[in-house]
């Protein structure tokens, strides 16, 4: 089974080195001094108490290896935008891209049973770039859920966690799905299967377009906004503007709002992705975890006044500090209007 990690950071190297233990051929795709190190001394992972080192082959380039059965795409949603086109020398005739990201996918629509099955999303593919050039056949949506780190070139850390979520679009049953999680169950990791993915992308995306954009706003931990009484009551009223969403285009939400934040709250003291990113003056990621579920709401003629106005603030929070767009301006969507507005 021949696996290339398309952006082997911290969730990638992770993957890339539990699924060679496996005995898949992994290779990765990486860049600057990260992927530096792993040419010249593998790539090493601290888990468990122990130190694992892979040596596999690492590139810039997808065109020296080939193609492949899969592609993990770990990259950021504007980074995979950008990488779009370099993907093809990677795509072979059956090779499965499977998206291991945050937030709401490019191609949510494609497979579902509705007058919207062929939507797309500008938000997180303008110009339907992804779409085009990789195709929504392709895709096994994945949910992720382990904490990891860069430590140092070359080298990823292990926090917690080892499970995976993983479904076909069409919510079909799929060997080549069946496949994935047998290497990924050999090789330590605790992948789920779902009769339809998008049910678990909206649970992990319920708590990060609320708790990443509050906290890049107050710089608050995710235990201070779960439980101070005015940043859990906008968390909540965000999620609720979020689940009408989803359960008009037929997601199913296994538990309620509530349930939901206090489960957060007992994270502890983390400081989230899109924090994280704004302290290290990293672009952040707020389109795929804010913006498109304001166009889906949209689409659905669901107002979201709380998402709208923190979406906002973040937006202009990020423009002043030239952390945002993420897209090229030349093709990043119009600002969306307010319903009802002239």
């Amino acid at each position: 089974m021949k696996i290339c990690i398309y952006g082997a950071g911290a969730i990638g190297g992770y993957m890339a080195v539990m699924l060679q233990r496996a005995g898949a051929e992994v290779s990765v795709i990486a860049r600057g001094d990260h992927l530096k190190a792993m040419q010249a001394r593998g790539l090493k992972l601290l888990v468990d108490g122990q130190e694992l080192t892979a040596s596999l082959t690492a590139t810039q380039n997808p065109a020296d290896l080939g193609p492949q059965d899969y592609v993990i795409v770990a990259l950021k949603a504007h980074q995979a935008w950008e990488s779009a086109e370099a993907f093809k020398p990677l795509l072979g005739r059956d090779t499965a891209v499977v998206t291991a990201q945050n937030g709401v996918p490019w191609w949510y629509f494609y497979g579902l049973p509705t007058p919207h099955g062929d939507t797309r999303l500008a938000s997180v593919d303008p110009g339907n770039r992804q779409w085009q050039a990789i195709g929504p056949e392709r895709i096994i949506g994945c949910t992720v859920y382990p904490a990891t780190e860069i430590t140092e070139p070359g080298v990823v850390r292990h926090i917690y966690g080892n499970q995976f979520g993983l479904g076909e679009p069409n919510r079909t049953e799929s060997p080549r799905v069946a496949r994935l999680a047998e290497a990924m169950t050999a090789g330590g990791l605790k992948p789920r299967l779902y009769e339809d993915i998008r049910d678990d992308i909206w649970l992990k995306l319920w708590g990060n377009l609320c708790f990443n954009p509050i906290s890049a706003l107050t710089h608050a931990t995710l235990d201070v906004i779960a439980t101070e009484p005015g940043t859990r009551a906008l968390a909540r009223a965000m999620m609720v503007e979020a689940e009408q969403i989803g359960l008009k285009f037929g997601a199913r939400f296994r538990v309620g709002v509530d349930r939901r934040i206090d489960g957060a709250a007992g994270v502890g003291a983390h400081r989230t992705s899109m924090l994280q990113d704004l302290d290290k003056g990293r672009a952040l990621e707020i389109d795929a975890l804010l913006t498109s579920v304001q166009e889906m709401g949209r689409i659905a003629e669901i107002e979201t006044p709380h998402i709208d106005a923190v979406l906002a603030l973040v937006q202009q929070m990020a423009r002043v500090k030239g952390l945002y767009p993420t897209f090229p301006q030349e093709v990043a969507p119009a600002p969306l209007r307010a319903i009802g507005q002239a």
